[in-house]
């Protein structure tokens, strides 16, 4: 029987055939966590009172989102996670410095048709490399740990492919917002979203982790894109390896399909306070903003830097910008060809790799009343700091453009 990526990867980990709607029991080949979840994980092991875990090929543990700690409480809780990490001899652990959680299982543990597994709804931006990936609670999570499985609801597959190809500017983030344009943020739910990339180089990498870190706010149980050649040229480039890959077969059924016309996507943006409130850049051209911030999980990656750099080089900003790289091995190669040179010359304030802006935790915490544009995925009320800000969310080229003018723009409003 022909069966879909999600059909494939799950029947692969639980060891028999399933169908969507089936109730499964399933290895997971990767289970992580940061330091604002992780302090949970590790309590339910605890109260479990077992010493035993069984990591599967990878415990993964990265200290992102308050890191370095900002305050005392944020402190207590790495210092607690690293005797845990100390304690069981976990190798795959990345303290301050390293980059976001989910940048990091891109660049370095990830593989397509693996189950992944972390506490923090984001997880699914390792789908962008053809894993099926779903963020859990502590306790699912804790229990992965110590057995090495978990049970879920296998999601009925709907396929979206994408045409053609980008216009100018346009980037990853903008067909993310055409998606959920399309369907509002709640149509997905209980689906696991495959995407077709018909002409693979048309749409790099970095594209598939910014749609894919979206999965989450289209209510989608996993979003993953059929791997290609970008998939395996991505992996070699990072790793060094060339993996093998998990393909569905020509005529599995999905249980709808959608086709984006790549190169009618224009430069859209989530007006506050929903992500589905998607409006094109010119609905909103001309709000005075406050505060620009380019980073995180969803835009935090080379090619985010490299079309700021290309907007803001010569320039300078009339906003506070502050911009994250998402990994120290972006930042590095950021640095090497000079994006972070030409960022930090226009005025924006560029740091490690850390959540804080996004989650309104650190290093750049909205007021009342300010008007936001940021690169991150959620635009909800308080999410960035006071419920009284307006978070606008878009891609880096528009982000650029408007901490130059000082309002919401596009690059062509500054030629």
């Amino acid at each position: 029987m022909s069966k879909t990526l999600t059909e494939k990867i799950l029947s692969r980990a639980s060891g028999k055939p399933i169908s969507p709607g089936d109730v499964i029991e399933t290895k997971v080949d990767i289970v992580a966590f940061h330091d604002l979840t992780g302090y949970h994980v590790i309590e339910v092991i605890e109260k479990i009172g077992t010493s035993k875990t069984r990591n599967t090929r990878s415990l993964v543990i990265a200290f992102d989102h308050l890191a370095p700690p900002p305050d005392v409480r944020s402190a207590e809780i790495q210092q607690y996670i690293r005797k845990f990490v100390k304690t069981y001899s976990i190798e795959s652990f990345h303290d301050i410095g390293y980059g976001i959680l989910h940048q990091i299982l891109l660049e370095k543990y990830v593989l397509p048709g693996d189950v992944v597994v972390a506490a923090d709804s984001h997880t699914t931006t390792s789908g962008a490399l053809g894993a099926f990936s779903q963020g859990m609670g502590a306790s699912d999570v804790a229990a992965v740990i110590i057995t090495g499985r978990t049970w879920m609801t296998v999601p009925y597959p709907f396929k979206i492919a994408l045409s053609g190809r980008l216009k100018g500017w346009v980037t990853g983030k903008d067909v993310a917002l055409e998606i959920l344009r399309v369907f509002k943020a709640d149509y997905f739910n209980g689906l696991s979203i495959e995407i077709f990339v018909e002409e693979p180089n048309s749409f790099p990498m970095d594209y598939r982790a910014t749609v894919a870190n979206m999965g989450i706010e289209m209510n989608a149980d996993a979003l993953m894109f059929v791997p290609d050649e970008v998939t395996i040229d991505y992996i070699r480039s990072v790793r060094g390896v060339v993996p093998g890959s998990v393909l569905p077969d020509d005529d599995a059924e999905y249980i709808d399909e959608h086709t984006v016309e790549l190169d009618k996507v224009d430069l859209l943006v989530s007006a506050p306070h929903s992500v589905d409130n998607v409006k094109s850049v010119r609905e909103v051209s001309g709000i005075d903003v406050d505060y620009v911030f380019m980073g995180s999980c969803t835009n935090g990656r080379l090619s985010d830097l490299e079309i700021a750099a290309k907007i803001l080089k010569g320039r300078k900003v009339k906003t506070r910008c502050i911009v994250v790289p998402a990994s120290w091995d972006v930042f590095k190669k950021a640095m090497e060809l000079g994006y972070i040179q030409s960022i930090v010359e226009a005025g924006c304030i560029v740091t490690y790799g850390t959540c804080g802006p996004c989650i309104g935790g650190h290093f750049g915490i909205a007021a009342p009343n300010e008007v936001v544009v940021s690169t991150s995925n959620r635009n909800f009320i308080g999410r960035m700091g006071s419920p009284h800000a307006k978070i606008y969310l878009s891609g880096p080229s528009i982000a650029a453009a408007t901490a130059v003018l000082g309002k919401i723009a596009e690059p062509g409003d500054l030629m």
